[in-house]
Formats: C-alpha cells, sequence, structure tokens
C-alpha cells in the first residue's frame, strides 16, 4: 500500500508541476500588457499645436462669416431719420446680399478687379436699398429707388411726378418726426408706377426740395430718395452742392443689397459701450419686414 500510495503522490507532484509550468508559459507578463497613449511632446510643442488649431478655427469660421456677408445677408444699423417713417435711428436691419448679384463692393474691401455686377439683377422701383454713396464709396447710404434708368423724376409743389405722371398718395394723418424741430409730420400712402405702395411723410410745405427740376436718370444708375421727404440729402441733391451735398444718381455697381427685414430696435441713446442700455429695446419692431 504504501508504495502504490508512494507512486500516486509522485504522479499527482507532476501533474501540479506540468500545470505551473503551463500557467507560467501562457499567462502574460507585465510587459506584455497594453500601454496607454503618453504624450511625449513637451510643454513649447504642446501650445504651438494647440494655437495651431484655435488658428484654424477661427480662419474657417472668418471664411464662413465673409461668405454669409458677402453673398447672402448683411446687417446695418439705421443712423439717421431719413427714411422715416419705415425707418429709425437705432434700427438695426438685415439686407439680402444676393438681390441684385455681385460688384466690387459686396466684399468687406472693395475689389477693384471686379467691373460692373456679376449676376446683375436689376432693382425694382420701390425696393429699400443700401449702396455705396458715389462721392466717397467708404459711406453706406439707404434710400427707396424712385427712378430706374431712362426715368424722368420731378418734384412740383411737394408732389413727385415719374414720366411726367403725378404719383398718387393718401394721407394718413399726423406722425412724429423724430430729429426734427416741428417734431411731427403727415403720413402719406404711395403707389408708384408698377403699383408698389409705401409710406413717406412730409413736414413742412414747399420744403427745401419739394420744387425741383427734371431730373432724367441715366443708363445704369438709379434715383434715390428717403421716405422722410423734408429730411433726406438724396438724389435730388448734388453731390457737388458746396452747402448742402447729396447722393445724386447712384450707378448699379454701387448697390450692396436689399433691405428686407428689421431685426431689432434701439431707444435713444443706448450703446454696446453701454451694458445697462442693451435691453433698451423698440420691442415693437422686432422681425418687422420692410415694404
Amino acid at each position: 500500500m504504501a508504495k502504490h500510495d508512494d507512486t500516486a503522490n509522485e504522479a499527482i507532484a507532476a501533474a501540479a508541476n506540468a500545470a505551473e509550468q503551463i500557467d507560467h508559459e501562457t499567462a502574460p507578463v507585465v510587459d506584455d500588457a497594453p500601454e496607454e497613449d503618453v504624450d511625449t511632446r513637451d510643454a513649447k510643442q504642446v501650445a504651438v499645436d494647440e494655437a495651431k488649431e484655435i488658428f484654424s478655427v477661427v480662419a474657417v469660421a472668418l471664411i464662413l462669416v465673409m461668405i454669409l456677408r458677402t453673398f447672402l445677408f448683411q446687417p446695418f444699423t439705421i443712423p439717421s431719420a431719413s427714411m422715416e417713417p419705415n425707418l429709425y435711428e437705432g434700427d438695426y436691419i438685415i439686407v439680402s446680399k444676393w438681390d441684385y448679384g455681385i460688384s466690387k463692393y459686396s466684399f468687406p474691401i472693395a475689389l477693384p478687379f471686379i467691373k460692373g455686377r456679376i449676376m446683375n439683377h436689376a432693382p425694382k422701383r420701390g425696393d429699400i436699398v443700401v449702396f455705396k454713396l458715389p462721392s466717397n464709396t467708404k459711406i453706406d447710404y439707404i434710400k427707396r429707388v424712385i427712378g430706374l434708368p431712362g426715368d424722368t423724376v420731378q418734384m412740383k409743389q411737394d408732389q413727385l411726378y415719374v414720366n411726367g405722371v403725378a404719383v398718387p398718395n393718401t394721407e394718413l394723418g399726423p406722425v412724429d418726426a423724430k430729429g426734427f424741430e416741428a417734431r411731427y409730420a403727415t403720413a402719406y400712402r404711395e403707389t408708384l408706377p408698377d403699383g408698389r405702395t409705401h409710406l413717406m411723410q412730409d413736414i413742412v410745405k414747399d420744403g427745401r426740395a419739394d420744387d425741383t427740376g427734371e431730373f432724367v436718370v441715366p443708363a445704369g444708375n438709379y434715383f434715390m430718395m428717403g421716405d422722410n421727404r423734408d429730411n433726406s440729402l438724396d438724389s435730388r441733391f448734388s453731390p457737388d452742392d458746396p452747402y448742402e451735398p447729396g447722393v445724386g444718381f447712384v450707378p448699379a455697381e454701387n448697390l450692396e443689397g436689399r433691405a428686407v427685414l428689421i431685426l431689432m430696435s434701439w431707444k435713444e441713446g443706448s450703446s454696446l459701450w453701454k451694458p445697462w442700455t442693451w435691453l433698451n429695446f423698440h420691442w415693437n419692431r422686432f422681425f418687422k419686414p420692410l415694404h
């Protein structure tokens, strides 16, 4: 019995040794375990790489903004009362850039190698247009298109005539006239020759531009007028006038786009530099379409 037991014990011990050997050969060692990624860059290289990434993001954002501003929409702030009663000082408007095609003035910096307009679409009589002032293209103006190329435009005793025909208007009553001593005006609904209507206002009778000669609009140009007829230096005034220089005729390439929407409107005295005025809005003028 003893000899049999010794033999059995030896067999068990041999099996245990064999199993231990197998476990030792097949078990992964520490050096074989997968390692986590380790950033071996020094601090300077990390800073450079992060700066490159930030620059790339900013550059892409600027390119997208430029594309949006050049070809689609651009915001403008109304700085004066010349388009009352439709636009007031402090209105923040959106201008559609693609309505009239592309010119050198469609870009943030005028591109002199672009001549005329690309994909040109002529504005319609009655459009509210933002354009570069012909006498100083660093300045943006906003007026309404009254005369198309070839049209004859004249004011006689407060009455607008286009191509020798009086433009019908209907009196609507008194309205406030901001930025003018009288502080009130008479509002009218005016109907242009093609049937489009808009509001305009007249402050005084026999004003400085209520009686004019005939203006014949040259080819490739437009005749612009402010809706606030007695408080607008527009195409009725020559840019060469030493006392009241105006707009004169506006070349087609100076057009930047059509005003389509009042996005918001700040009250007088509001400013981005005065945080306490940031919510000082005319709330009833938000998202107001322009006609």
